[in-house]
């Protein structure tokens, strides 16, 4: 069975898992998918690592298209996600509709997780620097150097976890409160594309048209995503 490489940002993972078996089963072609934050990836694709077909936000695929790594011709725009906050299951979801109540409600809390190398994560560092809260909220924060901040909430470690929605939701044991007021973040877009030294160059482009076709719709809006 012929297999394809794929790097791709967290944002996906939830999504990917479905889509992978629809598409392996429809073409034969296994997909050994990687997952890790956008800056993570763009170190490794820079190091050297090999991949047929990467998933990054926008802005990291265009470097990578500038450096030459990435073909342009075919990247496409998959899907918009927006950063959230969660909560432990069961816990009383705090007010987070206006930057007044986000901004009260992250100064009561213990701790809050976030991540250091997400675009979520670099996001909110800004966000709590515009808000003039930076030097409390991370006087006890709970950083999380790569992977799921709400896995932080079932541990007890931290009381609210701020991530993309569609990452948020792969970790059980928690409830998403909801987005970060819309007004108060721009979405961050994944983006596909094949990398220009692509060993399964053929099998990577069919891929990405399939991802980046309505049939998926659904099923990314399932993970929290927006087509």
């Amino acid at each position: 069975m012929e297999t394809i490489r794929m790097l791709s940002t967290l944002g996906l993972m939830g999504a990917m898992r479905s889509l992978s078996s629809a598409h392996e089963a429809a073409t034969g072609v296994r997909i050994d998918a990687d997952f890790a934050p956008t800056l993570a990836l763009l170190k490794r694709l820079r190091d050297g690592e090999a991949a047929d077909l990467v998933i990054l936000t926008r802005e990291g695929l265009d470097e990578m298209i500038g450096e030459g790594r990435v073909v342009s011709g075919n990247a496409a725009d998959l899907a918009r996600s927006f950063v959230g906050i969660a909560v432990r299951a069961g816990q009383a979801h705090p007010d987070i509709a206006t930057a007044c109540a986000l901004r009260d409600t992250l100064l009561a809390a213990r701790s809050v997780a976030y991540s250091r190398l997400g675009a979520s994560g670099v996001y909110f560092a800004q966000l709590v620097v515009r808000m003039g809260i930076a030097a409390q909220i991370n006087a006890k924060a709970t950083i999380v150097e790569q992977g799921f901040t709400a896995e932080r909430l079932v541990t007890g470690e931290a009381d609210l976890a701020v991530q993309q929605i569609s990452e948020l939701k792969q970790v059980e044991g928690i409830e998403v409160v909801g987005p970060v007021p819309h007004d108060l973040q721009t979405p961050a877009v994944f983006s596909a594309g094949r990398m220009a030294n692509a060993e399964h160059a053929e099998a990577a482009d069919r891929l990405l048209r399939y991802l980046a076709s309505p049939e998926v719709i659904p099923v990314l809006r399932q993970s929290g995503l927006e087509p």
